[in-house]
């Protein structure tokens, strides 16, 4: 039988780090996540929450690596949590940042081990893949591509509606040609890192970096992968991946930039700050 994995937390502004713990604990077992409302982080911390609980749930549920998201009003609710999963829990994790001071008492009191983890012990982005190259047979193949540099909920529901389409492969630009579009101080993270996180979204069938460069540097993952649909933003709408897509019997989509319902709109730029 499966075990029960439990990570509790504030999961604000999620990043890399979050992901790559996820991705550990994915390996113990499945992993439910108990997360924090706005106002328990604001009586734990004094400080508002960077993202709403709206956002932080919608983009945990889409992370691969958790099976479901339990939000907490209270800290005193962490003293019944196999009630709360509706299982036993095996095992309870923590990332350091995460940490309170119940977390000790309340896992002795419920007899369940628990495990602070360090940065410094999930170092790297190791191979995260999972899915096979052979598509359904009754589902196009989609190809998107960009940057997703500061990854945020944006991007997590422009790949949830592209995966709507048929089975979703991404590719991920490389550094070098991000800086050729962008300037100098792009990309903030590299592309392993980036690759990694896009990755971990369920609605992705396999992610790749891409090997080209210019607007067309998925050009080579194109000629690979022979996908039925190529789909884009509106930021990311070119007349050169246009011209491409009609010149090679591809379907060309332009997806409108819209957050999914009830979250606010994100841009990297505005979260990165330049």
């Amino acid at each position: 039988m499966t075990k029960k994995i439990v990570t509790s937390g504030c999961f604000d502004n999620l990043s890399s780090k979050h992901i790559r713990f996820l991705f550990e604990l994915s390996k113990y077992g499945n992993v439910d996540v108990l997360l924090f409302s706005d106002d328990l982080i604001k009586s734990l911390t004094g400080s508002i929450s960077k993202l709403p609980l709206l956002e932080r749930k919608y983009y945990l549920e889409s992370v691969r690596y958790v099976e479901k998201v339990h939000v907490i009003e209270s800290v005193t609710q962490l003293q019944h949590i196999s009630e709360i999963i509706g299982n036993l829990a095996h095992k309870w994790y923590v990332h350091s940042s995460e940490e309170i001071k119940v977390c000790k008492e309340y896992s002795q009191s419920q007899n369940i081990p628990l495990n602070c983890i360090k940065d410094e012990q999930i170092k790297g982005f190791s191979d995260n893949e999972e899915s096979s190259m052979i598509p359904s047979s009754f589902q196009k193949k989609v190809i998107v591509s960009g940057s997703f540099d500061w990854f945020h909920s944006g991007h997590v529901r422009f790949l949830e509606e592209a995966s709507e389409y048929g089975e979703l492969y991404v590719v991920v630009g490389n550094d070098k040609n991000i800086e050729l579009l962008k300037g100098l101080g792009h990309p903030k993270f590299p592309e392993a890192e980036r690759k990694f996180i896009v990755n971990s979204i369920r609605f992705v069938k396999k992610t790749f970096i891409s090997t080209g460069s210019g607007w067309l540097d998925v050009e080579p993952e194109i000629q690979q992968l022979k996908p039925d649909i190529y789909i884009v933003n509106e930021d990311g709408d070119k007349d050169i991946k246009h011209e491409y897509c009609k010149k090679h019997g591809i379907e060309y989509i332009v997806l409108k930039r819209l957050p999914r319902e009830g979250l606010t709109r994100r841009t990297s730029t505005a979260l990165r700050g330049f």
